[in-house]
């Protein structure tokens, strides 16, 4: 049996009658870039997230960078940031010309653990991006007292987060502004690149929309020394679409993630934790093993695709070898980038195909 880690083209399947709807509807209205497509689904996304405001952009590194940006955050600056994430969280300070300080995660949740970031807090500390890993939600009341107390944006990174929850309230309305990404493999995923940006602050959003458009309220009048980076009218199509089903999506991930927990408890696998006031949106299904390599590669040879998120964190990349070299110590990213490993999730698997995943885990690590 073959069980593809995810199956974007599933959801294309499923969708078609919709989704090729929406893209005559645009071809059709002529009009591709800042239209009303675009304005429909960030006043759906919006509604969604529970802000006041969303803002369509090209990508998640971008809708970090514009936040960022837009706090006047660059260089001279420092931006807390996770040890274990994705490099795009480094990148968007790294981007505006401030310095990504990284703190330690916690191994269970692997998110940024809330007691060490005031030990990384200086006087050129501005903000902390709080990155709502594989789908579960930062521990935000913590980290949202700290702030207070130093005076510091935060910004989530909600990349992986669309539809969670934490304490009843969705992700994306949980800070000072949050970025989105919709990358294809998203749980609210384009059919190319997208972000988005949410907050509750009116004059934050309406700088965001000027900085994304070239700096420019008006065409040819610009105030600002912006980009280009502007979610398009097709794409916000599509996600119009898809965001009709992201519950449901949600809710089938859900379904899996707690099979296998269930049925892989007993195994010397370490499984992701949830917590009582946070729901998941299980973007990821991530396990930890200390053999994970050789986990990896039996599942292959038996048809079940999985993929490492992360093996290397960003202070080892080459693209940031000066703190590769120096005395930057973070033990637990680089335990996680050594064992864990993301089993298939996506909505469209199948039950025959979640059973034979869990078979051939357990006939593996048994």
């Amino acid at each position: 049996m073959n069980v593809p880690f995810l199956d974007i083209h599933a959801t294309y399947t499923e969708l078609r009658e919709s989704v090729d709807q929406a893209y005559h509807r645009v071809m059709d209205s002529g009009w591709y870039l800042l239209g009303e497509e675009l304005k429909s689904f960030e006043r759906e996304f919006a509604l969604y997230c529970g802000t006041q405001d969303s803002i369509g952009v090209g990508n998640g590194l971008d809708a970090l960078a514009l936040i960022l940006q837009a706090f006047d955050i660059g260089p001279g600056d420092e931006v807390i940031v996770p040890a274990h994430t994705f490099i795009a969280t480094w990148l968007a300070a790294t981007n505006v010309g401030a310095r990504p300080v990284p703190v330690d995660v916690d191994e269970h949740s692997f998110n940024i653990a809330p007691e060490r970031i005031e030990d990384a807090i200086t006087s050129r500390t501005k903000a902390i991006i709080a990155v709502h890993l594989y789908g579960r939600p930062a521990e935000m009341n913590a980290i949202r007292d700290i702030a207070d107390r130093h005076q510091l944006k935060i910004i989530e990174d909600a990349a992986q987060a669309h539809g969670a929850f934490y304490y009843q309230k969705r992700t994306g309305g949980l800070s000072d502004a949050a970025a989105f990404s919709f990358y294809p493999g998203k749980n609210l995923g384009a059919f190319g690149d997208g972000g988005a940006i949410t907050t509750n602050d009116s004059s934050l959003a309406e700088r965001i929309r000027c900085l994304r458009n070239y700096g420019a309220e008006k065409k040819y009048f610009h105030q600002e020394l912006g980009r280009n980076s502007r979610l398009d009218e097709l794409q916000a199509a599509f996600l119009r679409v898809k965001l009709q089903w992201l519950d449901r999506w949600s809710k089938k991930r859900t379904q899996i993630a707690d099979f296998y927990s269930r049925h892989l408890s007993d195994t010397p696998l370490i499984l992701p934790l949830s917590a009582p006031h946070a729901r998941s949106s299980w973007h990821l299904y991530v396990v930890r093993s200390t053999d994970r390599d050789n986990l990896q590669k039996k599942l292959a040879t038996a048809g079940v695709h999985t993929v490492i998120h992360y093996p290397i964190p960003p202070h080892r990349q080459e693209a940031y070898g000066d703190y590769a070299t120096s005395a930057v110590r973070l033990p637990i990213a680089e335990k996680l980038g050594g064992q864990v490993l993301s089993l298939p999730i996506g909505p469209q698997l199948t039950t025959i195909q979640t059973d034979y995943v869990v078979e051939q885990v357990r006939q593996i690590v048994r």
